[in-house]
């Protein structure tokens, strides 16, 4: 899989729209009114990647697997989530268990359509949901430091690393700073065990009308402006194009895109973004058999990209054939780079690259 990704947003922007557009199926009820989304709704989809086609046809591969993206739609949080107003914690639960948040901002005007808060301001629904998930993230650390810092008086090593990854998480929060503010890169990946909301990346959707699904307008460019300044990243899509897309044949889908301004559809947009916010890369394997596509993390060596094959890949690892993705497709194929000297054999500190063509060699 790709990656996962929680969609969160407050009620009425969108969401559960989007949600049935992107993974096209209906298991989200959408409609205008709060809390519409009982139950948190999973939807896998396949990414596109035209690479993997062109592949598919040079290697004569009998069966295309794509990697997939999942989305959760989770019901709208609304203010004081974190002390269980709405329908509050259970939902806050479900985002501790994704790797990313697709923040959807309603950025489009309808009187049909009603606002909790009563007006239009995406940045202010932003930063609504956003309080909600650092005051629970802070009573979830405040429940929970006490008695680590009790054992770490008392030598415990491993609660003094606890207390001293989590102190300043705490006096973040506690100022209004979401905890990605201060986690240092060296120190992600034990603080993504604490399983805190705010330390998550964000992906801010805004939702607009369908005039403005090419360009945006006046309310999508001020949450441009404020996930600049947070270092996050933003899209504009419009759920209702998506919506109709969905219900499209593949061939019409193009031409009516083109109609509309637009190069390629909000979900193409959703997985680029998500991919960069995740720095996430894609590579493959290709035979006769099949041609699929893989995702790891961007730095990955070649042991771990072949663990996400089988654990027994990155066990046993011995080497790697590599080609290019354009040396692939240029020499026509497995064959054809070999002749031409571009196949390599790299081991276990090669570094993979976007678009490698990869075939392991292991022993178990």
């Amino acid at each position: 899989m790709g990656f996962n990704c929680g969609i969160v947003g407050l009620p009425n922007v969108g969401k559960s729209t989007l949600f049935n557009a992107l993974t096209a199926t209906a298991a989200a009820q959408a409609a205008n009114y709060p809390f519409c989304t009982i139950e948190p709704n999973v939807g896998r989809v396949a990414v596109p990647d035209p690479r993997l086609d062109a592949l598919t046809r040079i290697g004569k591969s009998q069966k295309t697997v794509p990697t997939s993206l999942e989305f959760v739609d989770i019901a709208g949080l609304v203010r004081g989530a974190s002390k269980g107003e709405g329908l509050g914690n259970q939902f806050l639960a479900n985002i501790r268990e994704v790797d990313a948040i697709i923040h959807v901002l309603r950025c489009f005007e309808d009187g049909d359509v009603t606002h909790v808060e009563g007006n239009i301001d995406p940045v202010r629904d932003a930063e609504t949901v956003e309080t909600e998930l650092m005051l629970a993230d802070l009573d979830s650390l405040e429940k929970r430091l006490p008695s680590l810092q009790k054992k770490a008086k008392g030598g415990d090593k491993d609660s003094a690393a606890l207390v001293a990854l989590m102190e300043p998480i705490v006096a973040a929060l506690a100022e209004g700073r979401p905890a990605r503010s201060v986690v240092a890169a060296a120190d992600a990946a034990a603080v993504s065990k604490l399983g805190l909301m705010t330390s998550k990346p964000v992906l801010f959707v805004c939702n607009v009308e369908e005039a403005s699904a090419a360009n945006g307008n006046a309310l999508s460019e001020r949450v441009f402006a404020m996930a600049a300044a947070q270092g996050a990243r933003a899209v504009v899509v419009s759920a209702a194009i998506e919506a109709e897309i969905s219900q499209m044949a593949p061939a019409d889908r193009a031409e009516f895109l083109e109609s509309l301004g637009l190069v390629d559809s909000g979900l193409d947009r959703i997985i680029r973004a998500g991919y960069a916010l995740l720095g996430l890369i894609t590579y493959f394997t290709c035979g006769p058999k099949e041609a699929r596509a893989w995702t790891i993390t961007k730095g990955t060596k070649a042991p771990g990209a072949a663990g996400v094959i089988h654990g027994d890949f990155e066990r046993g690892f011995i080497a790697c054939e590599t080609v290019a993705y354009e040396d692939y497709i240029t020499l026509g194929g497995e064959q054809g780079a070999k002749e031409a000297g571009k196949m390599r054999i790299e081991g276990k500190e090669y570094v993979v690259k976007d678009g490698d063509i990869l075939l392991f060699r292991f022993n178990v």
